[in-house]
């Protein structure tokens, strides 16, 4: 294969919105998809994993017999409260450098909704040293609005800044469940500093091409809401949108997203 010419260890990434702990959801409940979701992060070897909607025991969960450690906070409080856009990563290939959260609202630094956003949203983030690479990078992870077209507008205002105030010149991804469709203003304005892994594989692009499937598994699968970017500092080897399922199920009512990335 060509990438054996790659220099270095790749590192594998996936996004993923695992479906907040709702007991409404029937047989499609968290305790239901718990195991799945663990065996799918586990069998494709995530080296970095992004969850979006996370409560705190389905956190909890993802680090339980793994071999991740975390960062994130709930959206509620900025401790334990409400859902969490938490990055878990391998501890033994990476060490901790800094991390943190923000709120995607007027007043970042403190719990807070923004514009005309129905929930408290975040992104929590993490520079990370690769001791496989020697190399250090960024990973920023955030979940937008469902409701505030606004807001979605103004996060990904937001986030750009942040990306470049806290990451001026290191490799960066940045991922999410940004509840909108590739041709809207919140992604033109991600695209305008970060490339869309999908777009820039060296391998043409794997699974289907929306992400939200709603629990149905016959859903036609047509709406791209979850998203691995990267700076110029990563070239994307593989991408694929995984499609999953035991027993006519998906593990989410989102698909998880992968990419194969390297320095």
């Amino acid at each position: 294969m060509a990438f054996a010419q790659q220099k270095g260890a790749p590192i594998n990434i996936i996004s993923y919105n695992i479906r907040y702990n709702n007991p409404d959801d029937g047989v499609n409940a968290w305790p239901n998809r718990e195991q799945n979701v663990k065996a799918l992060v586990k069998f494709h070897d995530a080296d970095v994993l992004c969850v979006q909607e996370a409560l705190p025991e389905q956190f909890d969960a993802l680090l339980k017999n793994s071999n991740f450690d975390v960062v994130g906070v709930g959206r509620e409080d900025g401790k334990r409260k409400g859902e969490f856009s938490a990055v878990y990563f391998d501890k033994d290939r990476f060490v901790k450098k800094d991390g943190g959260t923000f709120w995607l609202s007027e007043t970042p630094d403190v719990p807070s909704k923004g514009w005309d956003a129905a929930l408290n949203r975040v992104c929590s983030w993490v520079r990370l040293y690769d001791q496989l690479n020697k190399k250090e990078f960024l990973v920023f992870n955030a979940h937008y609005d469902h409701i505030g077209v606004q807001a979605r507008i103004e996060s990904a205002k937001l986030i750009k800044q942040k990306i470049q105030q806290i990451a001026p010149t290191l490799p960066v991804v940045f991922t999410g469940d940004l509840n909108v469709t590739p041709e809207t203003e919140a992604i033109s304005t991600i695209k305008s500093f970060l490339s869309d892994a999908k777009e820039i594989s060296q391998e043409p692009a794997y699974g289907p091409n929306g992400t939200f499937n709603d629990f149905d598994f016959n859903s036609d699968l047509k709406n791209k809401i979850d998203y691995i970017f990267v700076n110029k500092g990563f070239k994307v080897q593989k991408f694929a949108v995984l499609s999953d399922s035991k027993d006519k199920r998906y593990f989410s009512d989102h698909l998880p997203v992968f990419a194969r990335l390297w320095f």
